[in-house]
């Protein structure tokens, strides 16, 4: 453990910030996670919602300097690639038609 004053001091800064890091890292999991399960069940309302909500969160965490701004866009990048391949492919899915008939050959 640490003698002089100052580095106790450093000690105690270091557990209070690892604690709110902690708590911002555990924040932005639950949103991804929670993301990830809108997704999964195919409400577009719902993921477009939850999609605005954890984008908020990946930009405080690099405010806060939980994350690096690039890894919070890569994060964002991808997302928002999923929530878009979500949206249409709900619709797709539920407008498709039968197919064509295909033309007899001639002999």
């Amino acid at each position: 453990m640490a003698n002089h004053v100052s580095s106790l001091k450093r000690a105690r800064q270091t557990e209070r910030k690892t604690a709110v890091n902690r708590a911002n890292k555990s924040k932005l999991r639950g949103s991804l996670r929670q993301l990830r399960e809108a997704l999964v069940t195919g409400d577009a309302t719902a993921t477009a919602e939850q999609y605005k909500a954890t984008v908020s969160v990946l930009d405080k965490s690099v405010q806060k300097g939980v994350l690096h701004k690039n890894t919070a866009s890569r994060y964002k990048s991808r997302l928002n690639a999923r929530v878009k391949a979500a949206a249409t492919a709900a619709p797709v899915a539920a407008t498709k038609a039968k197919p064509a008939k295909k033309a007899a050959k001639k002999a």
